[in-house]
């Protein structure tokens, strides 16, 4: 009796035993095991993103300055690899050893069982030889998708350029980028990411033990719909803009031309420029340091990031503030004998001896003797302190969209520089200074520094006698046509219109 039940417990020991071990090797294979998920899932059912075609840019026009081509990315899947002929895989997509290394180690470090490119932009010829060897390469397919095109090479600073996104970018994204996805960097592929780059879709694929696609998983019923992104209709005029790039080859410079009436730019050129073709493709890191190191710094956007002393343009605005303070009118007239004199010993050159001069021929001539004497009732006689004055004088120039920026649809714009009473107060040690000191800000040279783009909007003022609307590059969006409503408010300068008349006759 004592041995049956000896056997008994023996028996249900045993039992207890083998069914702890496979309830810990389920545990094991359900929760834990990541080659359990490969083996059921990813083996059988591939998860594949579907990139949207990139919102196409078409100039006022609607002729392409920027569109899609077809690309092929080479992908990997870490845990799904399995041992290959590795010399004949880098010699068929032209990479060494050392190269395949760094590139898987990238990827399992990103993650072991999650797609992600290994070599960007395969060549027709190559992505046709790969996919004929694709079955000897487990764990590695082919991604389509579309790169940038510019058919006519123009416009780079204003575009933009698109590229990888990297780890910071992705981790601020709310989950939407993933490596290897590409988004816009400058320009306007900046500025309209949010609406150029579409919506996502996914495909579910059916693979083999060979790595060969089946088909759709469930008849495709689980797959969703990539969405293109808007298409954007800029401002400028493609036959200005080039012809605007060819006058400025072999110049350092500027050209920004603003339509008045609704704040639309033409034309927006930096010289020197570059191909925007440059930064696309295989070559584009080596293509970006090559233009990154160029003393002449083709990469430079010049219309907003350029700071230059505006010179005689900046006459028209003291012509326009000093009526606008009722210091000087059309039948206001100083005697020019060649330049004007300040403070005990300062003389400021004029470029001629004008003689007797009224407003209009100030603008005509562009006398500088005329503005010192205006400068000079603006801050000295003006029946309040100078540093109040210049405040004041200040603060009517600034409506005119200087010393801050004008809100572009275009990232990196640069305010300029208008300078405060603290500046001079610290530079001269007290507040007591008075036109004299700052003289050269009479026909815009000493600390004034303002962008073309600001420059072109003075004169847009001026058009408009007396308003602007913000300088923008994109003048509708998607089939609506919308357009960003800060675009369509208009900006009052401070000037009666009636002070325009003979600043423009001048």
């Amino acid at each position: 009796m004592n041995s049956f039940f000896a056997r008994k417990f023996v028996v249900q020991g045993i039992f207890i035993v083998i069914s702890i071990i496979l309830l810990m090797r389920l545990f094991y294979i359900q929760v834990i095991s990541d080659e359990y998920i490969l083996s059921a899932e990813n083996n059988v059912i591939r998860r594949l993103p579907v990139y949207p075609a990139r919102g196409v840019i078409l100039d006022r026009n609607e002729k392409i300055l920027v569109q899609n081509e077809p690309v092929y990315d080479l992908m990997v899947i870490p845990r799904e690899v399995k041992a290959f002929d590795t010399l004949k895989f880098c010699e068929l997509i032209g990479i060494d050893k050392v190269g395949f290394d760094r590139r898987f180690k990238k990827a399992r470090s990103y993650s072991p069982y999650k797609a992600s490119i290994f070599e960007k932009q395969l060549s027709v010829q190559v992505y046709a030889s790969f996919q004929e060897q694709l079955s000897n390469f487990s764990g590695f397919f082919v991604q389509n998708r579309t790169v940038r095109r510019y058919p006519d090479s123009v416009g780079a600073h204003f575009l933009g350029y698109i590229g990888e996104v990297n780890q910071k970018v992705i981790e601020n994204s709310s989950g939407f980028y993933n490596q290897g996805d590409y988004h816009g960097i400058t320009g306007v592929e900046k500025s309209y990411e949010e609406l150029l780059r579409g919506q996502r879709g996914v495909q579910n694929l059916m693979v083999d033990a060979l790595n060969r696609p089946k088909g759709h998983y469930a008849d495709g019923k689980y797959d969703t719909v990539a969405i293109s992104g808007e298409r954007m209709i800029s401002s400028l005029d493609k036959e200005l803009q080039k012809l605007g790039e060819h006058l400025m080859q072999n110049k350092i410079g500027s050209i920004v031309a603003i339509e008045p009436a609704t704040g639309e730019i033409l034309s927006f050129v930096s010289s020197p420029g570059y191909d925007p073709n440059l930064m696309v493709g295989r070559e584009r890191g080596n293509n970006y340091m090559a233009l990154l190191n160029d003393t002449y710094k083709p990469m430079f956007v010049r219309p907003i990031q350029a700071e230059y002393p505006p010179g005689s343009i900046f006459k028209v605005v003291n012509a326009l503030v000093a009526q606008q303070f009722g210091l000087i009118n059309e039948k206001t007239f100083f005697f020019c004998p060649g330049g004007y004199r300040y403070g005990r010993r300062g003389w400021m050159k004029c470029t001629h001896v004008h003689g007797s001069v009224d407003l209009q021929a100030s603008i005509k001539e562009s006398c500088n003797t005329y503005y010192g004497y205006t400068y000079s009732r603006m801050i000295d006689h003006s029946g309040m302190r100078p540093v109040n004055a210049y405040k004041r004088w200040r603060s009517a120039v600034s409506a005119f969209g200087i010393g801050s920026p004008l809100g572009i649809d275009l990232p990196g714009e640069r305010k300029g520089l208008l300078p405060t009473d603290e500046l001079y107060t610290k530079r001269f040690k007290n507040d007591r200074w008075g036109s004299a000191y700052t003289i050269s800000l009479s026909i815009g040279q000493g600390e004034l520094g303002i962008t073309p783009l600001q420059m072109a909007n003075v004169m847009a003022i001026v058009a408009n006698r007396g308003f602007f609307y913000k300088p923008h590059l994109i003048k509708a969006i998607g089939d609506k046509k919308i357009i960003k409503e800060e675009y369509t408010k208009k900006n009052n300068a401070g000037i009666d219109a009636k002070y325009f008349d003979v600043v423009i006759q001048g």
